[in-house]
C-alpha cells in the first residue's frame, strides 16, 4: 500500500526527516523554487501537512490540498496557520506545548542575565585587548531585587516567572485576568500599568490579532529610559518601528530580542544598535526539546491516519 503524502513546508533536523520519510511521502516545499507549480502537482494527493510555527500555512496553501485532513505544527505558536480555512474545512491542527516551554523561559532569563550584566560586551573587551589597554570594564547593573513584569502569564509566562522569583525579583504579570496559581505574584491589568512598574519587562504572549503590535509606544515609553524588554514570544506582539525609535532615542534603555519582522532578515536598524541583544529565534534551541518536539510532529501525524486521538490537539 502507498504511503501516505505529506506537504514538508519546511527543514526538520536530520532525525525527524528520516522518521517522517521512514512513514509518509513527504513533498519538500520548502526545496521548491516555483511553490505554485510545486503544489499543482503534488497536491493533488497530499493528506497531511508538517510545518514550522514560523512558517504555518496559509489559506492559499491550504485551499490547494484537496485531500488536506491535518496541519501538524512543529512549535508551541501557531498563530501563522490560517485557523479559519483549517475549521471551515473540518482539518485538525496540532502543535508541539509543553516540551520546549523551560528551554524557552530558561533563554528568556539568560538574555535578561547577559544585557543587564553586559555578557556579550564584556567578552568583547577582553578578546579585543581593551581589559589590558582601557581597564575595567564599564558597570553595569544589578538583576536582584529589580522588578519583573511578565506579559502573558501562560506556560512559558509562567516558567519564566518562577524562575524571576528564584534571583530575588519582585514579579507581576498581565493576562486576561489573575491566576490561581500565580497567588504570590501582583497581577496587574494594563500592560502600560506593568511596563511602569518593571525594570525588565517579558514578552511571553501567544500571538494572535488582539495582541499585534500590543507592546507599541506606550508600553515602550512606560518602562523607560533605565528599562529593558526582553521578547520570546512573536515578533507581531510588538511594534517594531516605535521599538527602534526608542532604542536609537534612549527613551528605552535597552532589549533583548529572539524573534522579529521579516526575520531571518531583520531591519538594518537593528544592527547599529549597542543597547539590544540579538538571537536567532533560538529558544527552543536544544536537541534535548527539538527531538521532543519532532516526536510530536510525528506522533500527531500517525495518531490521525491511525485513527487515534491526537497528543496535541489544537483543531
Amino acid at each position: 500500500m502507498s504511503k501516505i503524502e505529506i506537504l514538508q513546508v519546511g527543514p526538520y533536523p536530520a532525525w525527524d526527516e528520516e522518521r517522517l520519510n521512514a512513514s509518509f511521502t513527504m513533498h519538500p516545499y520548502f526545496q521548491a523554487s516555483d511553490k505554485a507549480a510545486f503544489l499543482a502537482k503534488h497536491g493533488g494527493g497530499i493528506r497531511g501537512i508538517a510545518t514550522r510555527g514560523e512558517l504555518g500555512a496559509s489559506r492559499a496553501m491550504i485551499e490547494a490540498l484537496p485531500k488536506l485532513e491535518i496541519i501538524s505544527v512543529y512549535g508551541v505558536g501557531y498563530d501563522a496557520v490560517d485557523l479559519s480555512a483549517a475549521r471551515e474545512r473540518g482539518i485538525r491542527v496540532t502543535n508541539t506545548p509543553d516540551v520546549l516551554t523551560k528551554d524557552v523561559a530558561d533563554l528568556g532569563v539568560a538574555m535578561m542575565l547577559a544585557q543587564a550584566r553586559g555578557v556579550i560586551g564584556g567578552e568583547t573587551w577582553v578578546k579585543s585587548g581593551d581589559w589590558a589597554k582601557k581597564g575595567l570594564y564599564p558597570l553595569k547593573t544589578r538583576v536582584h531585587g529589580k522588578r519583573a513584569g511578565v506579559l502573558g502569564l501562560g506556560r512559558i509566562g509562567f516558567e519564566v516567572a518562577r524562575r524571576l522569583a528564584g534571583f530575588d525579583l519582585e514579579v507581576a504579570y498581565s493576562d486576561t485576568g489573575p491566576k490561581d496559581y500565580a497567588k504570590d505574584w501582583t497581577f496587574v491589568a494594563d500592560p502600560v500599568e506593568l511596563a511602569a512598574r518593571s525594570d525588565f519587562l517579558f514578552v511571553t504572549l501567544a500571538a494572535s490579532v488582539e495582541t499585534r503590535h500590543i507592546v507599541g509606544r506606550k508600553v515602550l515609553e512606560a518602562l523607560g529610559p533605565e528599562g529593558m524588554l526582553i521578547n520570546i514570544s512573536r515578533a507581531s506582539n510588538i511594534d517594531e518601528e516605535a521599538l527602534l525609535d526608542a532604542l536609537e532615542a534612549r527613551s528605552l534603555g535597552s532589549a533583548a530580542l529572539d524573534v522579529f519582522e521579516g526575520e531571518p532578515n531583520l531591519n538594518p536598524r537593528f544592527l547599529a544598535l549597542d543597547n539590544v541583544l540579538l538571537q536567532p529565534h533560538m529558544a527552543s534551541g536544544t536537541v534535548e526539546t527539538r527531538k521532543a518536539m519532532g516526536a510530536l510532529v510525528f506522533d500527531n501525524l500517525s495518531a490521525h491516519f491511525d485513527g487515534r486521538a491526537l497528543p496535541t490537539a489544537v483543531l
